[in-house]
């Protein structure tokens, strides 16, 4: 067989290198956005709400990078293995495009990088966050460029040995990354038992707004919680999610009251500053800052003492 025949390409060419650009983009793209989630959870902006890291992206990346990174590493050695059995292959067009696209792309976005940090350093708006994250961009982005520019001149095929060991390097890198998040934002269970915290502290500042509105209306606290219920509003009383009961009220004096849940976790920060982003409130009721601050809450059985003030939520004028 020549050169020329050597160097066709076939459909499996093809496919092998598509198949390389696809998974190769993916797990960059993937890799990138869960280190900027991990950046985001440990030097949040106090101007955007915190969510279940592992209802959104945090949970898509992990399981992108575990099917798409071994994937693209697989088809690199379907298409070395070709190459050291047919040297022509390393000529084919596919090839060719496929290693200066990705060097293009790559070039470019460190180039963009460099201008967009320093641009930002000019303007004086340099901050923890964006540094981290213009880091992460550089080094994979940089390392990128360096493993396929010392792949189009032929290195990893003249030294297979270091080709694995690269291979090996970037598996264990990705499981690293993959496996700090559970260190850094928890488990999964951990972000379950949090949700039900939330949850059930968002639960008891409903019941405790409805408490309000109820003596505003009637004078008089509720005996118990049913006299809250209101098929006119549609009011029906929260329940403790994680086991399916009510939760405790007991009226302590004309006009104050307790509520009580079961927490798993201690949260020191209340509602304002929690982890977690704090289900819908009913509607009429906006929320002021002092709402969320006052129901942090440490682990186990937790009581919240509320007492009225009448100058403050004067009764309703009949």
């Amino acid at each position: 067989m020549d050169t020329l025949a050597q160097s066709r390409v076939t459909p499996k060419d093809f496919f092998l290198w598509l198949g390389v650009v696809v998974t190769l983009y993916a797990s960059v793209y993937s890799l990138i956005d869960l280190l900027f989630e991990y950046i985001n959870y440990v030097f949040p902006d106090v101007l955007r709400y915190a969510s279940d890291p592992y209802s959104g992206a945090v949970s898509y990346d992990m399981a992108s990078l575990l099917v798409l990174f071994p994937a693209c590493v697989f088809l690199l050695r379907l298409i070395r293995n070709d190459i050291s059995r047919e040297p022509g292959k390393r000529n084919i067009w596919v090839r060719r495009w496929a290693l200066f696209l990705t060097l293009f792309l790559a070039g470019a976005v460190i180039v963009v990088d460099l201008i967009t940090l320093i641009n930002t350093f000019l303007g004086g708006e340099l901050t923890t966050r964006f540094v981290l994250k213009a880091f992460v961009v550089f080094l994979v982005a940089g390392g990128g460029f360096l493993h396929f520019f010392a792949d189009l001149h032929g290195h990893w095929e003249a030294n297979p040995q270091k080709s694995k060991l690269v291979g090996f390097a970037s598996g264990v890198l990705v499981f690293l990354v993959i496996a700090s998040g559970f260190l850094i934002i928890g488990t999964p269970g951990q972000a379950r038992l949090a949700r039900f915290d939330t949850r059930k502290a968002n639960d008891l500042q409903t019941i405790q707004w409805q408490i309000v509105s109820y003596w505003q209306t009637k004078e008089k606290l509720p005996a118990e919680l049913s006299e809250l219920l209101d098929p006119i509003s549609g009011f029906v009383i929260p329940r403790d999610p994680q086991i399916n009961a009510s939760y405790e009220y007991r009226q302590t004096g004309t006009s104050s009251f307790e509520l009580c849940a079961d927490f798993n976790k201690e949260n020191l920060a209340g509602l304002d500053a929690g982890k977690f982003a704090p289900v819908p409130v009913p509607a009429g009721y906006y929320p002021s800052l002092e709402d969320s601050t006052v129901w942090k809450h440490g682990a186990g059985r937790q009581c919240f003492q509320r007492t009225i003030d009448p100058e403050r939520y004067p009764p309703m004028k009949r």
